[in-house]
């Protein structure tokens, strides 16, 4: 692009992040098989999901495996929610005791399971508490903690660069707003340019994040938010190699290797392999089938519903090499 910005790496506390593009925190979605598969082709961070608090010191099962971090991967953040300072400071002492580089603080969930038990978003109704949990992480730790949240609630309580003004007093080093309030859900488009008011109100980076899904949109969110960098989401779901390109597009790395035909199968498979692995067969297979959808989609891939219901592995693999050739063959 003729308007590629030069490449500065975002510093917090000593940690470097370059480029500054990264892995949004997706539930259910930005596992370490995930993230591994994404920091391969390049990301200045990835986020892991979202992590409940006192589940995770408690050794919940489910809680431990979405704060599992990869320690051969320097660029992973662990994603802590919870509405208790206790809790929320016992699980960033955790996590940063098994290998988390960075911590952040979930305030920007906006699912009404999250809001309902006064976590996530539902935190921007009452900035006093926010803080104090904000307080508890940072002064359990020596790792940057960061904070990811909305514009605001809804429209009559926009008050994101306020909390970010607190967020920053108390030692936030980095801040991530999704440009949407928390009852806009995922609704409507998101509002870079309503970013700009947090921006501006603080000295820590910025990072825009929503409705990011490619260079053109990237540039247009920094453009209009004067953010640090961007964050991308639900864009990379069976695209993990897009924010390399997003990267290459507006900061001039390197571009990275799309595969396509038998090499986009090959990282398929290894992908569902990896899936299964982490999670053992029998919840791996259900867990995969989300993420072949959206590489079936993302690649043009039609009618393989079958392969969605398959139970048999070895079955999967078989269907997956035959639709990726297929799909070479018609593109050719």
């Amino acid at each position: 692009m003729d308007s590629q910005k030069p490449l500065a790496a975002l510093h917090l506390k000593g940690v470097a992040i370059t480029p500054p593009v990264l892995l949004a925190p997706l539930a259910g979605i930005t596992d370490l098989p995930f993230r591994r598969l994404v920091a391969g082709f390049g990301a200045g961070l990835v986020v892991s999901e979202m992590v409940a608090s006192q589940e995770v010191v408690q050794a919940r099962p489910l809680a431990r495996a979405r704060a599992e971090l990869g320690f051969d991967q320097a660029s992973t953040a662990v994603q802590l929610a919870g509405r208790e300072a206790h809790w929320m400071a016992e699980a960033a002492r955790f996590v940063a005791g098994q290998g988390a580089r960075v911590i952040d603080i979930n305030m920007g969930c906006p699912a009404r399971k999250v809001t309902n038990g006064y976590s996530g978003s539902a935190l921007m109704r009452d900035l006093d508490h926010a803080l104090r949990l904000i307080e508890a992480v940072v002064g359990a730790v020596e790792v940057p903690v960061t904070l990811k949240t909305r514009l605001g609630w809804d429209e009559a309580l926009l008050n994101a660069p306020e909390l970010a003004q607190r967020a920053e007093s108390a030692g936030v080093a980095m801040i991530t707003i999704h440009g949407r309030t928390r009852c806009q859900f995922y609704k409507g488009a998101a509002d870079w340019a309503a970013i700009a008011g947090v921006t501006s109100a603080v000295g820590v980076p910025v990072i825009a994040n929503g409705d990011i899904v490619d260079a053109a949109s990237a540039q247009a969110a920094l453009a209009a938010s004067g953010a640090a960098g961007v964050m991308v989401g639900r864009g990379a779901q069976g695209r993990p190699w897009l924010l390399a390109q997003i990267s290459a597009e507006v900061y001039g790395t390197p571009q990275p290797l799309v595969p396509q035909g038998a090499a986009l199968a090959d990282l398929v498979i290894g992908h569902y392999q990896d899936m299964l692995g982490f999670y053992g067969r029998d919840l791996g297979v259900k867990v995969a089938r989300k993420h072949l959808g959206w590489y079936l989609e993302a690649a043009g891939v039609a009618g393989q519903r079958g392969m969605m219901t398959a139970d048999d592995p070895a079955q999967v693999i078989r269907a997956l090499r035959s639709a990726f050739a297929e799909q070479q063959q018609v593109a050719a």
